[in-house]
């Protein structure tokens, strides 16, 4: 049978198969090849026995085959995704913008849609945050100011969601469940507050786990206050950064990483404000991170 894996948790990994959830262990030869099972695989299982009782145990059965991923993240663990929404408070916990440009090139890497969520609007003016809202909207993106607390804009969000496959990431205490749960009340997932001491939100989802949301899925996941992708050639992260293509074919030389290349015409879109400048500003500093790490 073929299914969708839509929740793990300790080694079980629970598949719909359409009008069944079965409780599967992945075969010993995923673990042979160094792959495991993320949540949104398309997968084959096999039967293996069935435990019923009034207490509603799963039917059991076996991840036969992992089938082609269209895409996948590590941070968030979840493959075949259609959209993410990134969720940030304009108050609390306070917004990095190095966290934010991060998980976007990672975004960009899988070729996956972003959008910007910036949450808790009512608790603060949008003077505070306009110029967030400008450098990423010039930057290419979609930007959604909402409140989950007051119910703004939370149709926008719903309307975003329908028919597709999203997962909801971002920083503990941005409002994640909370916004799932204005978007889709029947959902009930736990939520946290954001600590008075620390300005930092307390993990309330614990597991990664796709929720049927009209004609499509939404995933709800842990927060996360720090990324890194080493990974990447440093040579190759201009291509990350999608506001740079538009100006990169007037660079004076092919290949080009706008850092101190002369005649640049990303440099010279950023003097002019044609390029958010917090953004540009984070590239070079990544760009130079992976660098050394190449070096050393």
């Amino acid at each position: 049978m073929d299914g969708k894996v839509i929740k793990g948790i300790a080694g079980f990994y629970y598949v719909d198969v359409g009008d069944t959830i079965y409780e599967c262990k992945a075969r010993g030869k995923f673990r042979k090849e160094q792959m495991s099972p993320l949540i949104g695989d398309k997968v084959k299982i096999s039967i293996t026995e069935y435990e019923g009782s009034e207490k509603g145990d799963y039917l059991q059965g076996s991840i036969e085959e992992i089938f082609p991923r269209s895409n996948k993240l590590i941070r968030p663990p979840v493959a075949n995704v259609d959209q993410g929404l990134i969720v940030f408070s304009v108050s609390y916990p306070q917004m990095h913008l190095d966290l934010l440009d991060r998980f976007l090139v990672m975004m960009e890497m899988e070729d996956i849609k972003a959008h910007i969520v910036l949450n808790k609007t009512d608790d603060v003016d949008i003077n505070d945050y306009k110029s967030i809202i400008d450098g990423y909207t010039q930057s290419g993106y979609e930007v959604y100011c909402v409140s989950a607390k007051a119910g703004t804009n939370i149709d926008q969000l719903r309307d975003l969601l329908k028919g597709k496959t999203s997962f909801f990431a971002g920083p503990s205490g941005v409002g994640k469940s909370t916004l799932l749960n204005a978007i889709s009340p029947q959902l009930k997932l736990q939520t946290g507050e954001v600590s008075t001491k620390i300005k930092r939100g307390k993990h309330t989802t614990r597991h990664v786990e796709l929720l049927p949301f009209e004609d499509g899925y939404v995933l709800d996941t842990p927060g996360f206050t720090s990324l890194q992708f080493e990974e990447i050639d440093a040579d190759l992260l201009k291509n990350y950064f999608l506001e740079f293509e538009r100006f990169e074919d007037g660079c004076k030389y092919k290949g080009c990483n706008h850092i101190h290349e002369p005649s640049c015409k990303v440099k010279e879109a950023v003097a002019n404000g044609e390029i958010y400048k917090s953004r540009y500003d984070n590239y070079v500093s990544y760009f130079n991170q992976l660098k050394n790490i190449r070096k050393w």
